[in-house]
């Protein structure tokens, strides 16, 4: 198999990202960045992100996952405590999240620390989700390998008749984690890949340090 992608180009020229309207805090301008990409941009799951993780393996592996909160302290996601992820997320807890809004030529990577929430955020969560999301979190055994899909739906309808007119308590292995920032880069595509790079690192004071790199 031999795919030529050389002459896949695209032309960005949508935005400009300058020192002028960036502010000196990164959670402001994601904020600001992520409102503009909700609002004007026909973009599906404007919250979803990638999550890259160093796993016990020792390589990097990377997942989307959605965004459910986020503060002046960090982003917020939920997972099965014990799948890969979880399990690298233990071992290392330093992460990488990426949003990649393509239709706004916007890009924001995202180093940070990841820790689990505590418990009762992640019990009012769990108690928020769609009822077939609860049971769903609490069937798979996530990353486990399973023998075929029809294992996982007979499991599912197994849990729904014993929890028939009851609440599902959510089960201690699945959670929160909060990644606390440590650095942000946003990028903003510009023409003749003369992009646009702006860091942002986290200085001991917790001041940030704002540089800007070459594309």
């Amino acid at each position: 198999m031999d795919k030529d992608l050389s002459n896949y180009r695209k032309t960005y020229s949508k935005e400009e990202l300058v020192e002028s309207n960036i502010g000196d805090n990164p959670m402001e301008l994601f904020q600001k960045w992520f409102y503009e990409v909700d609002s004007n941009f026909a973009v599906d799951e404007t919250n979803a992100m990638t999550v890259s993780t160093i796993g016990l393996d020792g390589y990097p592996k990377s997942r989307v996952v959605l965004l459910k909160r986020y503060t002046y302290e960090g982003f917020i996601f939920y997972t099965n405590y014990n799948s890969e992820k979880g399990k690298a997320i233990e071992h290392n807890p330093n992460v990488c999240l990426s949003f990649f809004w393509h239709a706004a030529e916007r890009q924001i990577i995202i180093k940070g620390k990841a820790e689990k929430i505590p418990v009762n955020l992640s019990d009012g969560y769990f108690e928020s989700r769609p009822r077939g999301s609860q049971l769903g979190a609490v069937v798979s055994n996530q990353s486990a390998i399973i023998p075929n899909r029809e294992y996982l739906e007979n499991k599912l309808k197994d849990l729904d008749n014993k929890f028939i007119g009851q609440e599902i308590p959510r089960p201690e292995f699945w959670g929160g984690y909060i990644v606390k920032p440590v650095e942000f880069e946003f990028w903003q595509g510009r023409p003749n890949r003369l992009h646009d790079r702006i860091r942002f690192l986290l200085q001991e004071d917790y001041s940030w340090l704002v540089n800007r790199l070459s594309p």
